[in-house]
């Protein structure tokens, strides 16, 4: 157990963690705040660098199971200190995870016959990656790409979007198609088909009118700037959210969590 008192150079690194991508990525590693994200990174099994946890109080029944249970650099530290990694407006926390992070390997997603996966297309929002994350999760998806210069998945607000489902899908990040189309290829060639189906306000079928129950990438564009061109020539279909109201389109990620439903609802019906 190591106890810290100070702004020393171990809490300087992990405060750094919060706001410093390149740091996180040099680190490999990220903070985890809150109940359910910290438990669910524990019950899928990532490994843990550190538990840091308050020294001042007397820890609860989840927290002192979490220092029992997990194998981890177990740190006392000063509830001030630990309240400037915590969440900002929110209580004091009473224990932060340092999770290490995985790699970037796309063999983590698994492909078959009911295959459901989500491409990102350069996301610039943490909390729109987050939710989208959170969303596929949700609906059964194998696991969600994101691509391009995007957001950073473990920035802190990524994860607390996610709420912990961050930790219960793979999520990957490449830098750009190429790797996904190889990647595509190689499902292809070992038997399943996975089509490539756009989320475009201006696509030419509606959502309800394409079949879903065929192994699916979904592709989800920039909030602002949609999907690039290369993306649009290698997709094999681009589907539309009918929408009758004054709003011309949805964000990025209510839109992809209506179509996730959709696929969904397709894939539960009795004759599918």
């Amino acid at each position: 157990m190591l106890r810290i008192s100070s702004r020393n150079a171990r809490f300087q690194q992990w405060e750094a963690l919060l706001g410093n991508r390149a740091k996180r990525q040099r680190a490999g590693e990220f903070l985890v705040q809150g109940v359910r994200p910290v438990t669910l990174a524990a019950r899928f099994g990532w490994p843990f660098r550190a538990l840091l946890y308050d020294a001042g109080r007397s820890l609860s029944g989840w927290a002192r199971d979490l220092l029992r249970d997990v194998p981890a650099l177990q740190v006392a530290m000063a509830p001030g200190l630990l309240a400037e990694l915590g969440e900002k407006g929110e209580g004091p926390p009473e224990l932060i995870a340092v999770v290490e992070m995985p790699d970037d390997d796309l063999h983590r997603i698994a492909a078959g016959p009911r295959f459901l996966g989500v491409v990102l297309d350069r996301p610039a929002s943490p909390g729109n990656v987050g939710s989208i994350i959170r969303s596929a999760d949700a609906f059964g998806a194998d696991g969600v790409i994101v691509t391009g210069h995007a957001a950073d998945v473990y920035d802190p607000r990524t994860v607390r979007a996610s709420t912990g489902s961050l930790f219960a899908r793979p999520v990957v990040r490449c830098p750009s198609h190429r790797e996904v189309m190889t990647w595509v290829g190689e499902q292809r060639a070992n038997g399943c088909p996975i089509v490539l189906a756009a989320a475009d306000e201006h696509g030419e079928t509606n959502v309800f009118d394409h079949d879903f129950t065929q192994p699916t990438l979904l592709l989800v564009g920039n909030e602002t700037t949609g999907l690039t061109a290369a993306w649009r020539e290698l997709c094999d279909t681009c589907v539309r959210i009918p929408i009758t109201g004054a709003a011309s389109s949805l964000n990025a990620a209510s839109a992809a969590t209506a179509i996730l439903y959709e696929i969904t609802r397709q894939r539960l019906q009795p004759d599918r």
